[in-house]
């Protein structure tokens, strides 16, 4: 296992995601986050926690999605049901989804799936920790990265303990 990102880095880099969401929507009426289950998650509540600290008093529409019966490998293997917490409509609203990494770009379909369940919104955003983009298998990028690394297809991506960590 070797450390990418330290966790002095990990939280630069969160702060500079945050800032910059906040100077791309300084109104934050229209706009909502939403972080996928799991490790989106994590990243996505130290992001909305920067952001609601740069826009307080004000509070910041934050929900988890739970993309699990919508993943196309649900056949291969048992999974268990994430939370999922969209307490707002996201009908013509802007909608950053928040992940930890980008790998293939499964995820974020299956995201955008179970988000046009929910509602039409005006925009999608995508906002991600880290980008491994050479291994992508949907046309699909991020508006926001922290961090592009470049890996073998077989390796492993994985925010643990407040670092990301490479496992070969």
């Amino acid at each position: 296992m070797q450390i990418l990102i330290t966790s002095k880095k990990l939280l630069e880099t969160i702060q500079k995601l945050a800032t910059r969401l906040y100077e791309t929507h300084p109104d934050m009426n229209e706009v909502v986050f939403v972080g996928i289950q799991k490790g989106g998650v994590v990243v996505a509540n130290d992001i909305v926690s920067n952001l609601q600290t740069l826009h307080a008093p004000k509070k910041i529409q934050y929900g988890q999605l739970d993309i699990t019966f919508y993943r196309d490998d649900i056949r291969n293997e048992i999974h268990s049901p994430d939370t999922m917490n969209l307490p707002f409509d996201i009908e013509n609203k802007k909608v950053v989804l928040i992940d930890d990494v980008l790998f293939t770009g499964r995820t974020i379909k299956a995201a955008l799936d179970v988000l046009l369940d929910y509602g039409r919104p005006a925009k999608v955003e995508l906002c991600v920790f880290v980008d491994r983009k050479e291994h992508r298998q949907f046309p699909i990028q991020a508006d926001y990265v922290g961090v592009t690394v470049e890996t073998k297809s077989t390796d492993k991506v994985k925010l643990l303990n407040k670092e990301v960590v490479l496992i070969s």
